[in-house]
């Protein structure tokens, strides 16, 4: 429907444009005419989806609950609800499940005089935006977001602390010996 829509408007763009470069009123109210049964679409659909969602059944009121001393054993397994076909409503109204991001890795632990080996190397790490630790690229909590490649000492310098996971800077150091 809103395809239908879409190129509706766009033959109204058309049609006005036309109009403006012939001068010809004609084009234009074609041009209008075409832009009010968009709308009209629009508001059809709108309505359509509301009749929808209305029409699902409202959720099933809770049981009185039983107190604990008439309670079953078995009672105690919790079960899953699933609804029928044709009560979650249209597909594009219900949202996308958002998948749960790991947990921020825990900051590396780095002696002293690994700090001052650490200023004096130009090796690169790897950070992510909004992200407060710096990382090697191999380390498995940055999975498949976008990374940005900085180098250790401009890392450091801007504030990065290093990651517990992957450790950069013991790696690092160990290497640099």
């Amino acid at each position: 429907m809103l395809y239908i829509v879409l190129v509706l408007v766009l033959a109204a763009l058309g049609l006005l444009v036309t109009a403006l470069i012939t001068a010809s009123s004609l084009w234009a109210w074609v041009s209008i005419g075409l832009s009010v049964l968009a709308g009209l679409l629009l508001v059809a659909d709108w309505l359509r989806r509301r009749r929808r969602s209305s029409a699902v059944p409202a959720a099933a009121p809770e049981a009185e609950p039983v107190p604990e001393t008439e309670q079953a054993p078995e009672a105690e397994e919790q079960t899953t609800l699933i609804p029928k076909a044709g009560e979650l409503g249209d597909p594009a109204d219900t949202p996308e499940p958002v998948a749960e991001e790991p947990a921020e890795p825990d900051e590396e632990e780095t002696p002293a005089d690994d700090i001052a080996v650490l200023a004096d190397l130009d090796d690169e790490v790897v950070v992510v935006d909004e992200h407060p630790r710096y990382h090697l690229r191999a380390c498995p909590w940055l999975g498949t977001r976008e990374l940005i490649p900085i180098g250790i000492g401009e890392a450091r310098q801007l504030g990065f602390t290093p990651c517990a996971r992957c450790t950069p800077d013991a790696t690092l150091v160990a290497a640099h010996r």
